[in-house]
């Protein structure tokens, strides 16, 4: 009897593992046909279009004819996988330049944004600090830090960003006012920055109005997407920090609509 339910279990853990696995798939590649699934995993069409069902049921993935994507669009914001594999590089000059903005003492606020969860890798020898979020990735980080006062910020948990969002989250960040917030958005114009769920813009809201210091966070390539719901003008923000990679004919227009725009070199 003790097999037959062991056999059971592992069953129906085996969709599972492989929906794991074809989402790691197309983490790593972008976007990927259902043929290449299929050869890839040894599973039929059927299978591999009920695995993806259920991928983007979860948000991991996006569907479209022929295919699958984890990039992102203007209506669709990618998991937070495929966004920590994203643009490293860039990401980690941009949390060196802002890293100068930060001093020993300060609150310090950061978003969902994997731009923002750069920057805790450089909080060693600045501290103490406090440091208020809602991404659990950056709690994890942050709690294992010495001289670092963790404000957690919760509310309704999303698996597709790993974090906490909705009114209880917008709520407990208007209960603080910090010296400094670090945040990130999906797509930026030449005025304005945009994200694609309303949600998240909700309490990135509430944090542009608790911090006195907004920091955006940008690599070049978000200033080449469109993004359904507009979070804010980008002269809302203090400062604008891109990378170096971003063309100069995409950085003028920022600053003449107002902004103030810096380049982190690489």
């Amino acid at each position: 009897m003790t097999s037959d339910v062991d056999g059971d279990t592992t069953e129906l853990s085996r969709p599972a593992r492989r929906q794991a696995e074809i989402a790691a798939y197309v983490v790593e590649h972008g976007s990927v046909s259902a043929n290449d699934l299929v050869e890839a995993f040894g599973v039929s069409v059927m299978t591999v279009h009920r695995d993806l069902d259920e991928l983007e049921r979860q948000g991991v993935v996006r569907k479209y004819r022929g295919g699958v994507s984890a990039q992102p669009t203007s209506v669709f914001e990618s998991n937070v996988a495929y966004r920590l594999n994203t643009a490293q590089t860039e990401k980690a000059a941009i949390a060196r330049h802002a890293r100068a903005m930060i001093e020993p003492g300060m609150s310090v606020m950061l978003d969902d944004s994997t731009s923002a969860l750069a920057l805790i890798d450089l909080f060693e020898d600045i501290t103490p600090l406090t440091v208020a979020t809602n991404f659990l990735p950056a709690i994890t980080k942050l709690a294992a830090l010495r001289d670092i006062t963790l404000l957690a910020l919760g509310g309704i948990y999303s698996a597709t960003h790993d974090s906490f969002g909705g009114m209880p989250c917008a709520e407990a960040v208007e209960a603080l006012h910090t010296d400094l917030l670090f945040c990130s958005v999906s797509a930026v114009s030449p005025t304005h920055a945009f994200h694609q769920e309303e949600e998240i813009v909700l309490v990135k809201r509430a944090m542009l109005r608790a911090a006195k210091t907004k920091v955006l966070l940008v690599d070049h390539a978000k200033l080449q997407r469109t993004a359904l719901h507009r979070l804010a003008p980008l002269t809302d923000f203090d400062v604008v920090v891109v990378d170096e990679k971003t063309p100069k004919d995409l950085i003028q227009p920022l600053r003449d609509h107002g902004a103030t725009v810096e380049v982190a070199k690489l």
